[in-house]
């Protein structure tokens, strides 16, 4: 534990060091605490700039990292909708904003990569402590049986409600935690800490069946089953782990099963979203709007209809359709791939498919383990969620995909700050 606190460095990149671990600390509450973080970080490097010290800005990593902001940019000068577009530029700011501040902070990211994931990991888990804590308080309160607890009253968005977080972003967070002690337990030698890291690890899977989000929990699934044992174990190690792994996972999935109030959100609710309405249901499935969409993207295939144009197109759909449920909401395509094709069309759609492509094959070749979770995760939950219409969800893409580039524990990870990077991703 006392690495998390640095003794010997520098003042600048100790102050550098506490802004991060503060701002990741920050990240399960409300934005203000993050945004106010990130500011202050960014005065710190601009005060403290090395010109000897910092990295190029125009390398590919770079045009990787940002290539999703640019594509907003980009469409935003054929928008329907100008004023929501610029909207998008400040909402989707830093993704810019972080590459540029890990090219210019003098404080080196792989030495703090562990330490600053550990306390992230822990203030998650004390996150979803205070979530259960305050959830069988409440039951007392009202002298409700335990069993309350794993009803639809305390899953899902009614969990997370006390620190008023999205439950899907949240356990985005949760997962990042978990695979991360997780790869620590493995690796750990000392009884005392074992105990403690599979403490953490227990609350953090209990929070994820609370959270009740489908598509975090297939990638856990994938992560725990698959990624673990392929990046961070060997020989009967790696075996001993699968087979643990998975009857875990088969004993989470029979109690699934057994649980009504979880089998109707997993199994039941997923059935609905992907079933088409029919007449005289109060709410939409999300196939249902994710046609409307499709009806909105045939007619602008190329270029799509611009930044910011989303939500006022489908209210526009929505009403027509009598689709009174998502057009008082206010819903958008709560599909990433969709969007992209709605707002910039298959060019902005292709921008980010590529970078994707080149995330995973950064961490396959790295074999980097939490830097694989967090593109599955993007990835995965994009079919699910509109990730950069949500101050937490681009939060969280921006700095863990910056963070992962610049961190990489591979030292021939800087060949990535040159053109002969384009050969080795195959995408030139």
């Amino acid at each position: 534990m006392k690495e998390l606190f640095p003794a010997r460095d520098s003042l600048a990149n100790k102050i550098s060091y506490y802004h991060i671990l503060l701002f990741l600390a920050s990240l399960p509450f409300d934005r203000f605490y993050s945004h106010v973080i990130l500011t202050s970080f960014i005065l710190h490097t601009i005060i403290n700039l090395d010109k000897q010290h910092t990295r190029s800005v125009i390398t590919l990593r770079t045009f990787i990292l940002v290539s999703v902001f640019f594509v907003t940019i980009l469409s935003t000068f054929y928008s329907v909708n100008k004023p929501e577009a610029y909207n998008e530029w400040i909402r989707q700011i830093t993704i810019l904003l972080f590459p540029i501040i890990f090219c210019f902070t003098n404080l080196d990211l792989k030495k703090y990569r562990a330490p600053l994931l550990l306390g992230f990991s822990l203030v998650i888990t004390a996150t979803i402590a205070y979530l259960y804590f305050d959830a069988i308080r409440t039951i007392r309160h009202y002298q409700l049986p335990f069993s309350t607890l794993f009803t639809t009253s305390f899953i899902n968005h009614n969990f997370s409600q006390p620190i008023d977080m999205h439950a899907t972003f949240l356990s985005m967070q949760v997962t990042m935690a978990l695979v991360y002690l997780i790869s620590v337990l493995v690796k750990e030698k000392g009884n005392g800490y074992k105990i403690f890291y599979s403490i953490c690890s227990v609350i953090l899977l209990a929070g994820l069946f609370q959270l009740c989000s489908k598509s975090v929990f297939f990638c856990l699934f994938i992560t725990t089953n698959l990624a673990v044992p392929f990046f961070a174990l060997k020989g009967n190690s790696r075996i001993n782990f699968i087979l643990i792994a998975a009857s875990i996972s088969v004993v989470a999935i029979v109690a699934l099963f057994k649980s009504n109030t979880f089998k109707e959100r997993y199994i039941t609710d997923l059935r609905a979203d992907l079933t088409e309405a029919t007449i005289g249901e109060s709410t939409e499935s999300r196939l249902t709007r994710w046609a409307v969409v499709g009806e909105l993207i045939v007619k602008a295939p190329i270029v799509g209809y611009g930044s910011g144009s989303e939500v006022g197109l489908l209210q526009k759909s929505f009403y027509e359709k009598k689709y009174y449920n998502s057009f008082l909401h206010k819903l958008n395509a709560h599909n990433e791939y969709l969007s992209f094709l709605l707002k910039s069309g298959i060019i902005g759609l292709l921008v980010y498919l590529l970078t994707l492509i080149a995330g995973f094959r950064m961490a396959l070749k790295r074999k980097d383990l939490l830097f694989f979770t967090f593109m599955l995760l993007i990835a995965v939950v994009s079919t699910s969620e509109n990730i950069f219409d949500v101050d937490k969800g681009v939060i969280f893409y921006a700095f863990f995909f910056s963070f992962f580039m610049f961190s990489s524990p591979n030292k021939s990870f800087e060949m990535y700050d040159n053109a002969e990077a384009l050969n080795e991703l195959n995408i030139a």
